[in-house]
């Protein structure tokens, strides 16, 4: 073992023990100049290792220190130049291998590293500054700021051709993707895996390069491009990040030096159910290797925060509790995320776990992991299933609407509507809400409303914001001709039952949709009492939790901050719920904020206005909405969703100064209903969501 430090400032000691995270400013291949680089490779069993570059002859590597790193520096070297690993095992086996340290590969299939020129003149000095000012003094992110994530795949979001690989540039997505996700109103995205990958139907999980972003979409520098352009638009970025298994391709890490170096010598614990490989996260220098990879994609492409694959088979053996926890590996990740805030401050570190693990986004300090937030797959689960029942079922189960909010205090959690949950026969969310196509799109409203309104930070996949019907499918691209206008309606996507209507193919019911999310996702960000206080008891309150004896599904509940109260009121199931009575305490009046009944999101009340089977409940005679619901928040939506031209599922005299309220004179003001002693009497339409708030 090397021991101390190296004349090139690499800490050997801190390696083999697992508290390196930089060991990538040390390995792998780096430009001295234009044409000098020089090339390093840990392989400490392996009997010797030749550099072979493009047309070049052999380079041998030579020892260094005690043998366990393999150097050698070469002249005529540029960015660019693919090259790999000649390893000779023990047994006087060869084989060539890309450099696990490598900062670019070749597009499959050919499996070569490739120099890469790291140099990149950033333009987000700002917002990194302030990411890191915001930190703790553990390096911690704030947990009272909206969080709303947009899940992306570039693969499949846009391309550039008709072509299954006519995929955009990092560089070039950057202007389509950030116009889209402001004008939907999202502040963050997140990138399904940008590590290499041989297999595109793996998505991204399973790498052969953990250093090298895939040359699918470009280079390093390309992609450094697109996080810089990001950041200049406000709008954050977090990489999905896998820390437990690699793929078995006999090019990458398996069996590296001829012995197994990063897995475990044992396939009852070394081979996935995935049939990837699992790191051995007991080793200290497998530690380093993969806690250098996460911070290498933090520091050096400034991504804000890292989302964890498959955290539980970290923290159990194979990720069964049955067999045990692994005490290796989660003190490994306690250890990496704290160092990870150390050195990068105000990075955000998200956990995709499955299990009960306790205190996951705990203080490791503690006896915490130090994740700051953790995916809520039960809240998904327990709602989404709520949302497949018939109306005498869901009497029978209001209580899986409740108890999201009885183990919320345990974790600070995301509300994870993940491509998990629209792949492999779970449809999308439309698709998973019970009845006919008009109900299925009114009950995914009313779901995305309690989403937002219920505490935890948001993610969504990409397709959501219009409502899309058909799965994902990675090979082909999202269904954006059902956003336009000129398209002549279709036969649904899904066939529909018997008697079912069919408005899965209309351009309209997606418009319509898209202008709900759109104004949603923005009234969310500008309302600090739907985020400030998600992880303080007083944030959130019930108000009504349903009526089995008069099979009422109707649940209210409020969102605080301060003196900013809102009141989320959710009539969930099909008829409509008359003079229902909601008790306020300290307040005079609600104001109607938004209805996912509106007439301009598809649905059956005039804008502003509360009306159920034609009488009107809510708002003044002559229609009206509510600021909240025109005027500034259709200011970033495209042109052809603008309310004003008058396109399917706009409200007439909505949007409009020359019509509705400036009739009167008075301008759009909100409609209100009063509360007497505590008291308000409210009716809600069937399947829809009224979001209120309290004075």
């Amino acid at each position: 073992m090397i021991v101390g430090k190296t004349k090139d400032g690499f800490d050997a000691f801190a390696f083999h023990t697992g508290d390196c995270t930089d060991a990538y400013r040390y390995f792998g291949a780096h430009l001295l100049d234009d044409t000098t680089a020089v090339f390093r490779v840990y392989a400490p069993s392996a009997l010797g290792v030749t550099l072979l570059l493009e047309g070049r002859a052999p380079v041998p590597m030579m020892r260094v220190g005690d043998g366990c790193v393999w150097e050698t520096t070469a002249s005529h070297v540029r960015d660019g130049l693919p090259y790999e690993l000649e390893v000779r095992a023990y047994d006087g086996s060869a084989r060539r291998h890309v450099d696990p340290y490598g900062f670019g590969m070749d597009l499959r299939p050919r499996h070569r590293s490739i120099v890469r020129s790291l140099w990149y003149e950033w333009g987000d000095g700002e917002w990194v500054a302030a990411r890191a000012a915001a930190a703790d003094a553990l390096g911690r992110p704030p947990l009272d700021v909206p969080l709303n994530m947009y899940e992306v795949n570039l693969a499949s979001w846009r391309r550039k051709g008709p072509g299954r690989t006519d995929w955009y540039r990092y560089d070039e997505v950057a202007d389509q993707l950030i116009g889209h996700v402001t004008d939907a109103g999202y502040n963050c995205v997140e990138f399904m895996p940008l590590s290499e990958h041989p297999l595109d139907e793996s998505w991204g999980y399973q790498n052969t390069g953990f250093f090298s972003p895939t040359s699918r979409f470009g280079t390093a520098c390309e992609l450094k491009r697109l996080v810089d352009r990001l950041h200049q638009a406000n709008v954050a970025c977090v990489m999905d990040f896998v820390p437990v298994h690699f793929a078995s391709d006999a090019y990458g890490l398996a069996d590296f030096d001829g012995t197994k170096l990063y897995e475990y010598p044992s396939p009852e614990l070394g081979v996935s159910e995935w049939g990837s490989h699992n790191f051995m996260l007991t080793r200290g220098d497998v530690q380093s290797f993969v806690a250098s990879a996460a911070r290498w994609w933090l520091e050096e492409f400034h991504f804000d925060g890292l989302r964890m694959d498959a955290v539980s088979r970290l923290l159990y053996w194979q990720g069964d509790p049955s067999r045990g926890v692994n005490e290796g590996s989660v003190d490994f990740v306690r250890r990496l995320n704290a160092a990870l805030h150390r050195a990068v401050p105000g990075c955000t570190l998200i956990a995709e776990d499955s299990s009960t693990f306790p205190q996951v986004t705990g203080d490791p300090a503690r006896g915490g992991l130090g994740f700051d937030y953790k995916w809520d797959m039960g809240w998904v689960n327990d709602t989404t299933d709520f949302f497949r029942k018939q109306d005498f079922e869901r009497r029978e189960h209001y209580g899986d609407l409740l108890f999201s909010m009885h183990y919320f205090p345990s974790e600070h959690w995301v509300l994870p509507l993940s491509h998990d949950e629209n792949v492999y026969g779970k449809s999308t969310l439309p698709g998973k809400c019970f009845g006919p196509w008009a109900r299925k799109f009114r009950s995914a409203r009313a779901f995305y409303l309690y989403m937002a309104c219920h505490p935890g930070k948001k993610l969504n996949f990409m397709g959501s914001e219009w409502g899309q019907l058909r799965e994902w499918d990675a090979r082909r691209l999202q269904d954006w001709d059902l956003m336009d206008p000129q398209r002549a309606p279709e036969v649904a996507r899904e066939t529909p039952g018997a008697g079912e209507e069919s408005l899965s193919g209309d351009p309209a019911t997606h418009l319509e949709f898209y202008r709900f999310m759109s104004e949603l996702n923005r009234l969310y960000l500008d309302t600090p009492a739907l985020w400030r206080w998600d992880f303080r008891g007083e944030g959130f309150t019930w108000l009504g939790i349903g009526d089995r004896a008069r099979e009422r599904l109707v649940f209210a509940f409020e969102r605080r901050w301060g003196q900013e109260r809102y009141a989320c009121v959710l009539n969930l199931g099909e008829p409509a719920q008359r003079d229902f009575g909601l008790a306020v305490s300290f307040a005079t009046s609600l104001e109607l904020v938004l209805s996912t009944d509106w007439e301009r999101f598809g649905g059956r009340s005039e804008d502003g206005c509360v009306d159920v089977e034609g009488e009107r409940f809510v708002g003044p005679e002559a229609p009206t909405a509510p600021a909240a619901a025109v005027g500034e928040k259709d200011a970033g939506l495209p042109e052809a969703l603008s309310p004003a031209r008058g396109d399917a599922g706009a409200s007439e005299g909505v949007g409009d100064p020359g019509a509705g309220a400036a009739r009167e004179g008075e301008g759009l003001r909100p409609a209100s209903v009063p509360v007497v002693d505590g008291w308000a009497t409210l009716s809600v339409p069937g399947d829809t969501g009224l979001l209120f708030r309290i004075r």
